[in-house]
């Protein structure tokens, strides 16, 4: 099985499943907060891949919900300064294996690149349990 990074909001409650999921499928976890990294644009990038800009955010970001930021207007470069400027606009989690990364945490995506178990599989994993926003924002108390 796979040595995953995981990049995280602390206290989220869909990461906590995603991890929980990740985790019965055998895999090893290093877990980090998305929100204390110290973050550089170009390892950022990184993560995103081929995902059109506007995938790069969270819509559940108070500046994305609020309409202060729109992710369909932006540039690679806007988007970035953004996000290391406020890490919660980041689409979570951030995933590394190896050399490869990834944003967001699609189960059959997932399960092509490193494998799941059954159970995880048909699920939207970003859909927030406690608010059923995508992708979860809540904090449990």
């Amino acid at each position: 099985m796979a040595r995953v990074l995981f990049f995280e909001k602390p206290g989220c409650i869909g990461n906590g499943e995603q991890k929980r999921l990740l985790r019965a499928a055998g895999h090893q976890l290093e877990v980090r907060s998305l929100l204390a990294e110290p973050w550089s644009a170009e390892e950022l990038r990184r993560y995103f891949g081929t995902l059109p800009v506007s995938d790069w955010f969270n819509r559940t970001a108070p500046g994305v919900k609020s309409g202060t930021v729109v992710p369909e207007r932006l540039s690679e470069t806007e988007a970035l300064r953004l996000m290391l400027a406020d890490p919660l606009l980041v689409r979570r989690p951030l995933m590394r294996v190896g050399e490869e990364r990834r944003a967001g945490f699609d189960p059959a995506g997932v399960d092509a690149w490193i494998g799941l178990t059954p159970a995880a599989l048909g699920r939207d994993l970003e859909i927030c349990p406690s608010t059923g926003a995508e992708p979860c924002d809540e904090t449990p108390a």
